[in-house]
């Protein structure tokens, strides 16, 4: 290869990477990252999820809308919330994730008078590294975590429910992974941002494995684009130990 073709492909390089790194700046902005699909748009989240064709559009800052005609999920309170039921340790947490959740939602279980024996979960997702700070939380109070039916956990909320020691997602539940975004608030090199990525991918994975789940879920998440969520299956639940066997 000539000097020329050196120049050319080093070039080419360059371009990608600022590419990648122009992305990566607005998704900062925007929250996540959305990196371009190609090919057929995903269907609606209300469609059927069957074997094969599972992935779903998604925004999170939109209404979510009824995925059950049985049964109504109900309006999201604005933040992450912790919400008593009817029956004792039996308590709701339901909204999306954003920095500094982990630390508050941890500072209200630490004041109750009573523990929490079962956490009934339902959020769009959003902050990965809170989800994971407050998932070793939940895992250190031996909690049960369940999605009940009609509802959703979709985002960031599968890595609170892996936290369960006990895990159940009931008939018509919806769990669902795609792409994370860990970036800093911060304009970086796109070497530095990929490679913040990547670190978070693995501390994902050591994660999803300190708690019995098996990693190669991640598989779902790392090829559906953040704008896209990919909706387990109930046989993929259990494959993937993300439900814990029922007596």
């Amino acid at each position: 290869m000539n000097r020329s073709s050196i120049s050319r492909v080093l070039t080419g390089v360059l371009i990608f990477q600022f590419g990648i790194g122009a992305l990566l700046v607005l998704g900062d902005m925007r929250g996540n990252l959305s990196l371009p699909s190609f090919g057929p748009s995903a269907p609606q989240l209300t469609d059927p999820v069957r074997p094969g064709d599972q992935r779903r559009q998604f925004d999170p800052d939109r209404a979510m809308p009824n995925l059950d005609p049985i049964r109504d999920p109900g309006t999201l309170p604005p933040r992450l919330t912790l919400t008593e039921t009817d029956t004792v340790g039996l308590v709701r947490l339901e909204g999306g994730i954003s920095p500094g959740d982990a630390e508050r939602i941890i500072g209200l279980m630490d004041q109750r008078t009573t523990p929490i024996d079962t956490l009934i979960l339902q959020s769009p997702g959003g902050s990965v590294r809170d989800a994971l700070v407050l998932g070793r939380a939940l895992r250190s109070r031996d909690v049960t975590t369940r999605v009940l039916q009609g509802e959703y956990c979709f985002s960031a909320c599968p890595y609170v429910f892996a936290s369960g020691t006990t895990r159940q997602a009931e008939d018509g539940a919806a769990i669902g992974v795609h792409q994370h975004y860990f970036g800093e608030s911060t304009i970086l090199p796109a070497f530095v941002a990929v490679e913040d990525i990547q670190r978070g991918q693995g501390e994902v994975m050591a994660y999803l494995n300190n708690m019995g789940i098996d990693p190669l879920v991640m598989q779902h998440a790392l090829t559906t684009p953040s704008d896209e969520i990919y909706v387990l299956l109930p046989e993929e639940l259990e494959t993937y130990r993300m439900v814990t066997p029922q007596d």
